[in-house]
């Protein structure tokens, strides 16, 4: 005789991972990653402040490659963080709770925080070659 399936609890027969419960997610880490951020940004600031030797060593610690994936990284988080805030605001009024607006929405902030990261960049990159 075949054992009886054992019942599973509601939430584990309801729940669909959604790119609802992802961007909340991201929203939360963004906020982490903007903080470490602004403590960087600090630094810059008491060392450019501080003379031309910190400054250097600021400089030496934060310039080249891999200070430039961490401003990339910090610009996609900001625009990310961003554009989340707004479309959470907008929950906030009462636009945009229907199903479609949502995943409509989710995807709007994910690609437009590319799109705004991708231009700092690039604008970021034109200003430094003058």
């Amino acid at each position: 005789m075949p054992a009886r399936a054992r019942p599973l609890s509601p939430h584990l027969q309801i729940y669909r991972w959604q790119i609802g419960n992802t961007l909340s997610i991201l929203h939360r880490l963004t906020g982490l990653a903007l903080s470490a951020g602004f403590l960087a940004l600090i630094y810059w600031l008491v060392a450019l402040a501080g003379g031309r030797g910190r400054y250097a060593a600021a400089m030496a610690l934060l310039g080249g490659p891999p200070g430039a994936i961490l401003a990339a990284g910090f610009g996609l988080a900001f625009f990310y963080h961003l554009l989340n805030g707004v479309r959470h605001l907008a929950w906030d009024l009462g636009y945009g709770f229907g199903r479609r607006e949502r995943r409509a929405s989710a995807w709007i902030v994910l690609a437009g925080a590319l799109v705004l990261t991708m231009l700092a960049g690039a604008l970021s990159a034109h200003f430094a070659h003058r």
